[in-house]
């Protein structure tokens, strides 16, 4: 079985930390390099529940879209919730591991999956800051045939992630072709999508004032929520971890669940 430095290298080289947002937290963040690696967990975030399953399943390794802990933590001690994770986790040897943005910009990442998944042509990268690898870089964008309609790429982006429902701005019945991407929270790139010409930001989630602002803009957004925008891509992680190390069981947490519900 491997160590845990190889599936360390394995992550950085498809998910390249250069990629990584400056104030974020990412790559190996508790663990021994030099400790085998026999069962991989991946997740979109560590919550109770999905420590719990962790443990209970005995892996070795949590590969978390969202980091663990985000932000430095000055004691680790059980009375916050992170500290008592992390104490957790490591009371059971069970390493962390979080590409976040840097999985979100990759070659083959989440908005490159999103992009897929929605069938765009001619897709290449939102923004590609500078020393980005070819291929890499923050969000996405392309086109589809003219003509299709706002409610017809909402209706494409449901069946992909398999949704009941999403949220929308703009007119159902408007045309798009130029088509924006950013997985979770990304309203902050309505105006880079703007720029570029697109009808339309497809993203997790944004706050009420991005909304208004795509509004009296006249781009369109499709909001799917942030859960569903990158959870998609941590069961398909998995299933590239075993296939990249066939002597490794690797699963994607079967408890997670978007904390947002409908009534």
């Amino acid at each position: 079985m491997p160590q845990l430095q190889s599936v360390r290298e394995f992550l950085d080289q498809f998910a390249p930390p250069i990629l990584a947002e400056s104030w974020d937290n990412t790559g190996l963040l508790a663990g021994d390099p030099g400790m085998a690696v026999q069962r991989v967990m991946t997740c979109l975030t560590i919550t109770p529940d999905t420590a719990a399953e962790a443990v209970a399943q005995q892996a070795d390794l949590i590969v978390s879209h969202h980091p663990l802990p985000f932000r430095p933590l000055q004691k680790l001690v059980t009375e916050t919730t992170p500290g008592r994770l992390v104490w957790e986790l490591l009371t059971h040897r069970i390493a962390i591991y979080s590409p976040h943005t840097s999985f979100d910009s990759a070659q083959y990442g989440i908005n490159q999956s999103l992009a897929d998944g929605l069938g765009l042509m001619d897709t290449q990268p939102l923004i590609v800051p500078p020393g980005a690898p070819p291929g890499t870089g923050t969000g996405r964008m392309g086109r589809v045939h003219p003509g299709q309609s706002l409610r017809a790429m909402a209706d494409r982006l449901k069946r992909f992630l398999v949704l009941p429902g999403l949220q929308y701005v703009g007119p159902l019945d408007m045309s798009i072709e130029r088509v924006a991407i950013a997985c979770g929270a990304a309203g902050e790139l309505l105006m880079s999508a703007r720029q570029a010409g697109c009808h339309v930001l497809v993203l997790g989630e944004t706050n009420l004032h991005t909304c208004l602002e795509a509004q009296a803009t006249g781009v369109a957004l499709l909001l799917p929520g942030h859960f569903a925008s990158e959870r998609f891509a941590v069961e398909d992680l998995a299933d590239r971890l075993g296939r990249q190390f066939t002597d490794v069981e690797g699963w994607a947490s079967s408890v997670e669940r978007d904390p947002l519900n409908w009534l």
